[in-house]
């Protein structure tokens, strides 16, 4: 078999290094924040995810591709990543469960791939000096369109990309019989997640991520939940005040993610922008109720500021996870009502199961709620 090829393309990132490599698609320079995810599998989910919306993702893995692909695995209605920087994709692949091969599936998507890259060197780079904007185009030396291309690029911070990925409109999930109703704020969300809630005896109403806290609690559910997300916390501006309200009103609330980052922030918490996150499926984290410790999927660039025993400005919070890597809080509760968030990702999808507890934490709360707001009606 011939080995396809592409032709001549580099990847320049925004403090002049330049890796060079063999380009498919991106006929147009293609401009992105550069990450890199450690996950050794499930490519087809981090493709589809909208956390990765607006950045270009380094695998790790030093060959990707051997399993194709398949529907069933998606996250998303399609890819949601700029582009994807890899050390070699496998052309042939061998899965009962595949409908086809990466390659293909990333052209048709129009997804650029710069193959043949020394992603071991890229990453080191990344982890030293931090993630970065950077441009991916054809030939062997920056043209003056990649420069300016570039130099265009908005930088990660201020961007709310949440209202770009959410749906347009509300839509519904699950057994419309079944007993729980979640409302399910969409700045991103994946579809493990509404998959979990379904298996959980809920139907749940996905809104728009500008929806008002008061079409929410028109809707009556029993619990909230914010989803994950791409993009700065602190640029969704509209999301802390209406999460404040539904708050106010006694309903059980859950955040991941995105949605994490902006509990902290209606409390009164601040982000911060980390040198190059947490993506990947290895990630410990220590549950500081049980002294037990997680082996974690994450995806985020940013974290809630603070430390194990307080997080400033929140003093209504309190930290119940720690990152084990660099001591980031990694999940909050709120110290007197029904409100939790971890910053992990539970559903995983992909990634480790051992956060799956925390969906049956969410709706043991969210059943004591429903039983006490009987008794008292």
């Amino acid at each position: 078999m011939t080995l396809r090829r592409g032709r001549p393309g580099f990847l320049l990132l925004e403090d002049g290094t330049l890796f060079a490599g063999s380009l498919f698609g991106g006929d147009a320079p293609t401009v992105a924040e550069v990450v890199f995810t450690t996950n050794m599998s499930g490519y087809e989910e981090v493709f589809t995810d909208p956390s990765y919306r607006g950045q270009a993702v380094v695998m790790t893995a030093p060959m990707i591709g051997n399993y194709g692909v398949n529907t069933e695995d998606m996250e998303s209605t399609g890819a949601q990543v700029a582009a994807i920087i890899a050390r070699e994709l496998s052309r042939t692949y061998s899965n009962w469960r595949a409908d086809g091969d990466l390659l293909t599936w990333l052209e048709t998507a129009q997804v650029p791939v710069l193959e043949e890259v020394d992603t071991r060197r890229l990453t080191r780079h990344l982890r030293t000096v931090g993630s970065m904007r950077g441009v991916i185009a054809a030939g062997t030396t920056p043209t003056r369109e990649a420069l300016l291309a570039l130099d265009a690029c908005p930088p990660m911070s201020g961007l709310d990309l949440a209202s770009v990925v959410s749906t347009p409109e509300a839509y519904s999930w699950g057994n419309a019989d079944a007993p729980y109703h979640i409302v399910a704020y969409d700045f991103g969300i994946k579809l493990n997640i509404l998959r979990l809630f379904a298996e959980h005896d809920c139907r749940v109403t996905v809104v728009p991520a500008g929806t008002t806290a008061e079409a929410t609690l028109a809707l009556e559910p029993n619990g909230v939940f914010l989803s994950n997300g791409p993009g700065d916390p602190e640029a969704v501006t509209y999301a802390p005040a209406t999460v404040r309200a539904i708050a106010d009103r006694g309903v059980p609330i859950f955040g991941i993610c995105l949605g994490h980052q902006i509990l902290g922030l209606t409390y009164g918490a601040h982000t911060i922008k980390m040198s190059y996150g947490h993506r990947g499926g290895n990630h410990p984290v220590k549950d500081l109720a049980t002294g037990r410790v997680l082996i974690t999927s994450q995806n985020h660039g940013f974290a809630v500021a603070g430390e194990r025993d307080s997080i400033p400005g929140a003093p209504e919070l309190e930290v119940t996870h720690l990152n084990l890597n660099d001591g980031t809080i990694e999940g909050l509760r709120h110290r007197d009502k029904p409100i939790f968030a971890v910053q992990y990702h539970p559903e995983a999808a992909p990634g480790p199961h051992d956060g799956r507890p925390m969906f049956d934490d969410f709706l043991n709360t969210v059943r004591s709620h429903a039983s006490e707001s009987e008794s008292n009606s």
